[in-house]
């Protein structure tokens, strides 16, 4: 990286112009503090990382002052117009001169994002030759905003991986040094329910306490922690144990559009006993958070209507039975004094329904494929007059590896026509579908480039994320991290046969070995070609540099990952004839047995043996 003429930030900033002069920090001491309440820059202070005294005393010594950091919103940054023209909340400007750097804001939140963005020149800007800590950092001025004001990231904590709360604030602070301002942790049962103890008993769950200390630390870094709590779909977790049954669309289980369930999925939206239970959840885990917004999930309810539901259904419509009860759940969430958000997809397939929404909902359009219709999506969502995010995804699960054309181009289309078509809002998704087998340096391409996409929508991923997620994830300054992630997420392109949610190395892994579908359109000469590019990769990152707090974490889930796409290789050629499947015996046993110990490196206990039996290679 050539340090002199490159600057690699995540997200670009808006305008930048640079000058053939350099900033001396030498015998600078003071972080000065300008504002009525200078308190609330003390984080963007802390997150530049020099080792400067904090001072909000007009006493300092002018020649030691080597930043000063104002709240001011009438000067510069007040200049700052978006597209919707007027001056975002999170802009600001950054000025490096010769003796002095100055961030100013119109609010913390946009004297923090310019401290961020300060502290990503600086990581760049130590020079080998002078040492640890000697900076050589080139003059120049940055004016700098948002397309979206709503900059958000879900985490699955309910496909059995439940972080520990290291791994939570871990991620949170990558996560606001790449100025995202939403986060949300995707719930249906790993939230401690004082009254429903046997739901979450085998899950490890967040519970109250940790949920504050999180919507505490999220806070100090201009994060909101958005509640989430599925509440219609995706309740099996729930509808399996007797005690909550009955009130299940279809307790047996049914015939849906994915197949057969021989589980119950949905609750039923006319059983009297939904509504009260819904509204018990909400009583306890809502005064947990801060955030007056709340998603209550909505999606997928494919059962509806094969159940107890079936003949209201019929006379009615099914998508009239769903909007009746959205329009129920919303008056929970109202009582609450929130904001519902729900996930668009039921509702977008009925869409003469879509002016009947509540006009103070926020609709998440959502599709993880790189053609996805945000454009189409969005424009019916906008001309109802109902605001609504985009919610592509980091393409991880069903991967392994992740899946990086496919997750940069879904990220880029969802921020290109969200923001022409009127989105509020980016949520960038990352699922965990059976059993959540990637780790989460795996996702972390995925979280920047959602996060450089909603920032600046405008400006090409592709031009440097290996750059950016080298320095700004791993803090490798080789590029060499970055780089063997982003070719790892690439490996699903050696097969033809395009698979949807999911690539073909994850299919010979969890796939039933009777599905002979999975085996058609491939051949062994692909295997071979994945197991080639797998070793080159493997060879290309040896003399990195990573310093990130994680890095030894991080160096143990690439070897597992490598591992599994090896064994998905060899899987393959059994199951093409090219090899016998008792020779595959023992690497799957051991291949189980490194993934539970890589697991409990970031990840509670809970769910692991859930997540391990759902490998079906042989």
């Amino acid at each position: 990286m050539n340090q002199a003429s490159d600057l690699f930030l995540a997200p670009a900033p808006k305008k930048i112009t640079r000058r053939n002069e350099f900033f001396d920090p030498k015998g600078k001491r003071f972080i000065v503090l300008d504002a009525d309440k200078p308190q609330l820059l003390i984080p963007a202070a802390r997150k530049i990382g020099l080792n400067w005294e904090i001072t909000a005393s007009p006493k300092a010594p002018k020649n030691e002052i080597g930043v000063v950091i104002r709240l001011d919103n009438k000067t510069s940054p007040a200049k700052i117009v978006a597209h919707s023209g007027k001056t975002p909340p999170d802009s600001y400007k950054l000025t490096i001169s010769p003796k002095r750097i100055e961030i100013v804001a119109p609010t913390p939140a946009g004297a923090f994002y310019g401290a961020c963005t300060l502290a990503q020149i600086l990581r760049q800007s130590r020079t080998k030759s002078s040492g640890r800590g000697k900076y050589e950092i080139r003059c120049l001025t940055i004016s700098d905003w948002p397309d979206f004001p709503a900059r958000g990231v879900m985490l699955d904590i309910s496909r059995d991986k439940v972080p520990t709360m290291e791994t939570l604030y871990h991620l949170v602070d990558l996560l606001a040094e790449w100025k995202i301002n939403q986060f949300q942790l995707y719930t249906e049962h790993t939230f401690a329910y004082l009254a429903h103890p046997v739901v979450w008993a085998k899950a490890s769950p967040m519970t109250g306490e940790q949920i504050m200390a999180l919507d505490a630390y999220c806070r100090e870094r201009f994060i909101e922690l958005v509640p989430n709590q599925n509440s219609f779909g995706h309740m099996e977790r729930w509808l399996t144990h007797s005690k909550y049954r009955g009130m299940a669309e279809a307790p047996q289980g049914c015939d849906t559009i994915w197949g057969h369930f021989d589980h119950p999925f949905s609750l039923c939206p006319g059983d009297p006993r939904t509504i009260p239970f819904l509204r018990g959840l909400y009583d306890e885990l809502l005064p947990h958070f801060t955030s007056n917004m709340f998603n209550v999930g909505l999606d997928e309810t494919v059962d509806l209507g094969c159940g107890k539901s079936a003949k209201v259904c019929q006379e009615r419509g099914t998508g009239r039975v769903y909007m009746d009860f959205l329009i129920e759940i919303h008056r929970l969430v109202t009582e609450k004094n929130r904001k519902m958000q729900f996930w668009g997809d039921i509702v977008i397939k009925h869409p003469e329904l879509i002016p009947e929404l509540p006009k103070d909902v926020i609709a998440l359009e959502w599709g993880y494929e790189a053609d996805h219709p945000f454009a189409e999506h969005g424009e019916k969502f906008r001309s109802a007059g109902i605001p609504f995010y985009v919610c592509p995804g980091t393409s991880s699960w069903n991967s392994l590896a992740g899946r990086t054309d496919n997750c940069i181009e879904n990220i880029t289309n969802a921020a290109t026509n969200g923001l022409s078509h009127g989105a509020v809002g980016l949520l960038n998704t990352d699922w965990g579908d059976n059993g959540h087998w990637q780790p989460l340096s795996v996702s972390y391409l995925g979280f920047m480039t959602g996060a450089m996409a909603a920032w600046n929508s405008s400006m090409n991923p592709n031009r440097n994320i290996v750059e950016c997620l080298s320095l700004h994830a791993f803090g490798d300054r080789t590029g060499k991290m970055g780089k063997a992630f982003f070719d790892l997420g690439n490996i699903y392109r050696v097969f033809k046969k395009r698979t949807f949610n999911c690539t073909v190395p994850w299919q010979m892994l969890f796939r039933s070995p009777e599905d002979q579908r999975v085996t058609e359109g491939l051949n062994i000469a692909e295997f071979a070609e994945m197991e080639k590019r797998l070793k080159e990769i493997s060879k290309a990152v040896e003399g990195n540099e990573m310093i990130c707090p994680d890095s030894g974490v991080v160096r143990e889930e690439f070897n597992q990952v490598v591992r599994l796409l090896e064994l998905a290789a060899s899987v393959g050629r059994v199951r093409l004839g090219g090899l016998k499947p008792r020779s595959l015996d023992t690497r799957i046993e051991e291949a189980k047995q490194n993934q539970r110990r890589v697991w409990l490196l970031r990840n509670r206990p809970g769910g692991l043996d859930d997540s391990i039996a759902k490998m079906r290679a042989l």
